[in-house]
């Protein structure tokens, strides 16, 4: 009897996973990209740094690889003007809005064993996604106004 009902809440609690939208996003998300471009919704020169990691030069032409079966990835950072090299995160599609397949992208830096020095993420909005382009976008406040950061991916 303990069998059966163990049985039954494995089979709920499992059937209340992720939405199909989610599913069939990490399909596509799965493999390599490049970080083609990155742009601002404001018209200047900005010195951000994304990710705590490096500037927007150095994230331009970033390979990025995403290992959705158990939420991990890298990406490599190889301008030889700025701090080469491989970095690991662990990352999540949260649903926001299931009538209109909205969902945020949830990246946490982490080390090569996958744990995370700060314990810091970063939420971003996956705006689209198709099999060759994906685009997130990270909204910050300057001066208490919204400054959106687009960051630009094919595949």
């Amino acid at each position: 009897m303990k069998r059966i009902i163990l049985l039954l809440i494995t089979a709920t609690l499992m059937s209340c996973g992720a939405s199909k939208t989610i599913r069939d996003s990490k399909k596509v998300i799965k493999g390599d990209w490049t970080l083609s471009s990155i742009n601002y919704s404001a018209l200047g020169t900005y010195n951000v740094t994304l990710l705590n990691d490096a500037s927007k030069a150095c994230f331009e032409g970033s390979t990025w690889r995403f290992i959705p079966n158990n939420n991990t990835g890298t990406y490599n950072i190889d301008d030889a003007n700025c701090s080469t090299g491989m970095r690991y995160f662990n990352f999540t599609l949260q649903e926001i809005d299931e009538q209109t397949g909205l969902y945020d992208f949830l990246l946490k830096p982490t080390n090569e064993k996958g744990k995370s020095d700060t314990n810091q993420g970063f939420r971003m909005s996956l705006k689209s996604l198709s099999d060759t382009n994906m685009q997130w976008q990270q909204t910050i406040y300057v001066d208490g106004k919204p400054f959106i950061i687009n960051m630009n991916f094919t595949k």
